[in-house]
């Protein structure tokens, strides 16, 4: 089976996530071998459909996270490897679910699996990696790392059903957002951090510390990801701008425009979000009252706050080279290339 890809692109190279990958290398070798040994399966759809989308990119930013936490802990051991390969069949189980629910047509910049194959095999091979996620959670014989992982993927199914809910309703609130964000995003950002301060044995503190980091960050990141929809291309980030509010999605941008939106605005928004009805030149419109608005700038401010807080909430560790590392990683969570 090929090499998978452990990052998406060499335009991170010159940057920070670019240092922090260097950094990682080794570990994400090891991550990547028990990933390949973890995807064999005698069912030949099943090795070519998850093969698809893990080999497709992305940052693996999840295992990354444990990882690196790792040696915030200055863990020595090897347990943090199968934990992060665990981390990341979660994750990628969601993204196959994920694309099915939402009918998505591109993920990482290509064909979603489940337009390459169909539905069922999408579900089913997601299942397939889930599987194998708690497979490795198990050998490695914590029951709090598996209490942890166990907890953070019923968060992200719960994330999946709020988010459902929230789906073409327009008047979804802010709270309510943040909360579909922490379960889908922010939950295993978090587990995979204490991870690493279970097998570490750190102070109840420290890992606190770094719930916090990873709550904090996960939020930053998917804030960030929500608003570059509205802001970037699909060269950058593997999908089309405005992806989301063909589909629907009212994320941060949305919510924030709707509610600083005068009536005939509002009436707009409830017709390309509620009622669905959609013309192709009502993307430039909704661009225009984002803009007008001052939206983008607001949720990228909004980002930042986060990243800020996951930064102080690293606190309780001396400084150190691995703590400017995850310094680092908070800043990148809301500095990408856009």
């Amino acid at each position: 089976m090929q090499n998978l890809k452990l990052i998406k692109s060499s335009k991170y190279s010159n940057s920070n996530f670019g240092s922090i990958m260097k950094w990682l290398n080794q570990d994400f070798q090891k991550v990547n071998d028990v990933i390949l040994a973890n995807m064999k399966s005698k069912v030949p759809l099943i090795s070519q459909l998850s093969g698809y989308i893990i080999s497709s990119g992305g940052k693996r930013i999840r295992p990354l996270l444990t990882l690196a936490t790792s040696k915030l802990c200055k863990y020595t051991g090897e347990r943090h490897v199968n934990l992060a390969a665990s981390i990341e069949f979660i994750h990628t189980a969601t993204l196959l679910h994920d694309d099915v629910v939402d009918e998505s047509m591109k993920r990482r910049g290509k064909i979603s699996a489940h337009n390459i194959w169909n539905n069922k095999s999408s579900i089913l091979v997601g299942d397939f990696l889930l599987s194998k996620a708690f497979r490795l959670m198990i050998k490695d014989g914590s029951n709090r790392c598996l209490d942890t992982l166990s907890k953070a993927s019923v968060e992200i199914s719960q994330g999946e059903v709020l988010q459902l809910l929230t789906n073409n309703n327009i008047k979804t609130s802010e709270s309510q957002y943040f909360d579909v964000i922490y379960a889908k995003t922010a939950a295993l950002f978090s587990a995979a951090c204490v991870t690493s301060a279970i097998i570490s044995e750190m102070n109840r503190e420290k890992e606190i510390a770094l719930y916090e980091y990873g709550k904090h960050l996960g939020t930053a990141f998917q804030i960030t990801d929500d608003t570059f929809d509205y802001y970037s291309n699909s060269k950058d980030l593997g999908k089309d701008i405005g992806d989301d509010f063909k589909e629907g999605k009212v994320s941060l941008p949305i919510i924030l425009a709707f509610n600083r939106s005068n009536e005939q605005e509002k009436n707009f928004w409830l017709r390309v979000i509620d009622e669905k009805k959609q013309m192709k030149s009502d993307l430039l419109t909704a661009l225009k009252i984002i803009e007008k608005y001052n939206v983008i700038k607001d949720c990228f401010n909004k980002a930042k706050h986060f990243a800020t807080m996951a930064k102080d909430s690293l606190g309780p560790f001396e400084n150190s080279y691995e703590k400017e590392k995850l310094l680092d990683l908070a800043d990148f969570s809301v500095e990408r290339p856009n």
